[in-house]
């Protein structure tokens, strides 16, 4: 049996047409024998910390990615999709830059979008990139016809990604699919550019397909038992097993031994667990911790002024290097000082601040 491994799926944290439960699917690829399986839900990475964890227990690889929207110029044309692997630390970086600016610059009627102009090859670096099936630019462009648009489409983003750019094929019975997979299949022989089998998976099981069509229902306010919605899925669209997309792609083998190649080459490490905070600036000759003390020390001799404080200024010292030894011990110097840069900073122009509860509550430092 050939290996395969999914790399486009909606998890439930995709919001607007996914069911996967993390543990569930893990469970499921594990059972399967699939070494592998990428989460790429839509315009988001919320599940990702769930996700890698969960993979990591159940002994499976996982691979980081996104499904995002693309705005295409002009008023009338429709957006695109694009799907984005991670390969490395650099990658997932690029990603998470793209994703944060599609939500505060570039919502369009509530969906986050991307802009062309935003997708440049530097910051493509560390990305896989698979082309968005029937969605994707090339994929519009081949179901109007317009070839000579698709190679165009193709040779843009051979420019903008090399090697790292797969054209993706999908056989779920939906409308259109099958001339769409044959097209893509020519174009990708002839310009000897990879291609991938993707099930575009939005459920585990055939049985959930109607559970999915309510939650597209909800999302969208339509009605299930309405005749005239939109229906953009098929039951198709579940965790299919190696051996289910092998009888799928008889006649193009080579569409899924590809899949197993792109996960070889994502090798995201992320650090869990560990708290990861930027070096705060300190004067020339000290250090982290010394910079706080001092400004510790500084802060009490303002607030304690002779002659009322006499009486009171040796407890207050004791209790001062009591509380800085504990924050000094368990690595929280840096902390400290940033945040009181921001209370700082937010006093200097007018913001108000706390009285708050947090882990510095009734703390003298």
């Amino acid at each position: 049996m050939r290996q395969f491994v999914h790399l486009r799926l909606h998890t439930e944290y995709s919001l607007v047409d996914g069911i996967v439960r993390v543990p569930d699917l893990m469970a499921a690829v594990a059972a399967a024998g699939m070494p592998a399986v990428a989460l790429t839900d839509q315009s988001n990475l919320f599940a990702m910390v769930k996700f890698y964890k969960e993979a990591l227990a159940a002994g499976v690889k996982p691979l980081i990615g996104v499904d995002a929207w693309i705005r295409e110029a002009g008023e009338r044309a429709a957006p695109s999709r694009v799907v984005f692997l991670c390969q490395n630390l650099l990658g997932y970086r690029h990603l998470t830059q793209l994703v944060t600016r599609s939500f505060l610059e570039g919502q369009q009627r509530g969906a986050p979008m991307l802009e062309r102009a935003w997708l440049q090859s530097d910051m493509l670096q560390g990305l896989i990139v698979l082309s968005g099936g029937a969605q994707g630019d090339i994929g519009q462009a081949i179901a109007r016809g317009r070839d000579a648009e698709a190679l165009r489409c193709l040779t843009r983003w051979q420019e903008l990604c090399g090697d790292r750019f797969y054209l993706e094929v999908q056989r779920t019975g939906r409308a259109g699919e099958e001339i769409q997979a044959e097209a893509v299949l020519e174009l990708a022989q002839e310009r000897g550019v990879a291609a991938v089998a993707t099930n575009d998976v939005r459920f585990l099981t055939r049985a959930e397909f109607e559970a999915h069509e309510a939650r597209v229902c909800i999302h969208d306010g339509a009605l299930l038992a309405d005749t005239s919605r939109a229906r953009r899925y098929s039951e198709e669209q579940y965790l299919k097993s190696p051996s289910e997309m092998e009888v799928l792609f008889k006649d193009a083998p080579e569409l899924l031994d590809n899949t197993v190649e792109v996960a070889k080459r994502c090798s995201l490490q992320i650090r869990l667990g560990s708290s990861m905070l930027p070096a705060y600036p300190v004067p020339a000759g000290s250090d982290t911790e010394g910079f706080l003390r001092d400004e510790a020390v500084r802060g009490l001799g303002i607030r304690l002024v002779a002659p009322a404080a006499d009486a009171r200024m040796d407890a207050y010292r004791a209790r001062l290097d009591l509380e800085l030894g504990v924050i000094c011990s368990m690595g929280f110097a840096g902390y400290f000082l940033i945040v009181a840069d921001f209370i700082r900073w937010a006093r200097e122009n007018g913001v108000p601040v706390g009285p708050g509860r947090g882990s510095g509550a009734g703390s003298l430092v």
